[in-house]
């Protein structure tokens, strides 16, 4: 946990760092400025009020533009959440802003508390934008913040796609999600903020390390000075989402080829591969093609990455025999070895009360 001289060093780079400049700031919405209207997803937080401020100022040098709107999320989880709400207002009040409040009802989970909120907060601003003519929703994710994703997706085993973090411009709840701040660092927010004489709320969830996000934080400090800071972690992230863009290219024809070399037509909701090709495709290939099969036939959500990967082994293993034989389920899905051919088709819904995992 920190102590009072981290804490002081943090306020001290917070006074010394650089502000966002009108400028940038053109530059950083510049992308979006003939969207109809876009929603600003602001909670009160430094980062989220210096994206406020700075929409504000960018959508007044515009002869036209988009309608900005400010939403702020209640999640009813703190009693200083409905104040927060209202300073955000206020704020809003005076540069013109429209403000809506979109509060979180009904029960709380025990367990799983971030997450939970997360989900419902995206599905509140996208019904919220929607409503509002928006074509998007703006968040105020910093490069600390990217830099944290990756440590958190690092550390549960995510793959490329994972660890690329998070994109600039996404979709979500079927709505167009975009974080133009992903490339500064939350300092410059701050000091945004101060120059302008703007106040911003604290959240004390933010520094709760019964929480994963914060004990990260926590570590932030000697990472860096390993040379492992938020810029550098940014840059990893952006470096993986560009090589998985690659992959996801090589994956899109790898499928389409495979799928003309399958022997038989594919009937109805089956996926077919030949599989001689398949088995010469690289492995990422092959984890890719399986993991986008299973997921779009299967019906029991989304495939664990290690799942597919386990499942892969076993075909392997099953393809070194002869005759070849293999039937195996995951996520709804059955993968089987069918003469020459490598099919996915939806397995019969289980029987109440079993959970085994083979077909």
């Amino acid at each position: 946990m920190s102590g009072p001289e981290d804490k002081k060093t943090r306020r001290r780079t917070a006074r010394t760092a650089e502000a966002v400049s009108a400028q940038e700031a053109k530059q950083l919405f510049a992308a979006w400025k003939s969207a109809p209207a876009l929603l600003l997803a602001v909670s009160g937080g430094p980062d989220s009020t210096a994206l406020l401020w700075l929409a504000a100022r960018w959508r007044r040098t515009l002869k036209a533009g988009p309608q900005i709107i400010a939403a702020t999320v209640d999640h009813r989880l703190r009693a200083e959440s409905a104040r927060e709400a209202r300073e955000v207002r206020r704020l809003a009040a005076t540069l013109g802003i429209a403000h809506r409040t979109l509060v979180w009802r009904g029960d709380k989970p025990a367990s799983g508390i971030p997450a939970a909120a997360r989900t419902a907060r995206y599905a509140l601003l996208a019904k919220a934008a929607r409503r509002a003519g928006a074509s998007a929703v703006v968040t105020a994710h910093t490069l600390d913040d990217q830099a944290e994703t990756v440590l958190m997706r690092l550390s549960r085993g995510s793959g490329i796609g994972g660890l690329g973090g998070m994109a600039r411009a996404s979709q979500r709840e079927g709505m167009a999600l975009l974080r133009p701040f992903l490339e500064i660092p939350k300092d410059r927010l701050v000091a945004t903020l101060r120059r302008a004489k703007i106040d911003f709320a604290s959240d004390p969830t933010n520094h709760d390390i019964a929480y994963t996000r914060p004990r990260l934080r926590e570590l932030m400090p000697a990472l860096a000075a390993e040379g492992a800071d938020a810029r550098n972690l940014a840059r990893l992230a952006a470096r993986l989402a560009r090589a998985n863009a690659a992959l996801e290219l090589m994956a899109d024809g790898a499928e389409r080829y495979l799928r003309r070399l399958a022997a038989e037509e594919t009937a109805g909701a089956v996926i077919g591969f030949d599989l001689a090709a398949f088995g010469r495709l690289s492995e990422e290939l092959q984890v890719r093609l399986l993991w986008r099969a299973i997921n779009r036939i299967g019906h029991e959500g989304p495939a664990e990455l290690g799942k597919v990967e386990t499942l892969l082994r076993a075909l392997d293993a099953a393809r070194k025999v002869r005759p070849a034989r293999f039937r195996q389920s995951l996520a709804g899905a059955v993968v089987a070895i069918e003469r020459d051919r490598l099919t996915i088709r939806p397995a019969p819904p289980r029987r109440h009360g079993k959970t085994g995992s083979r077909a």
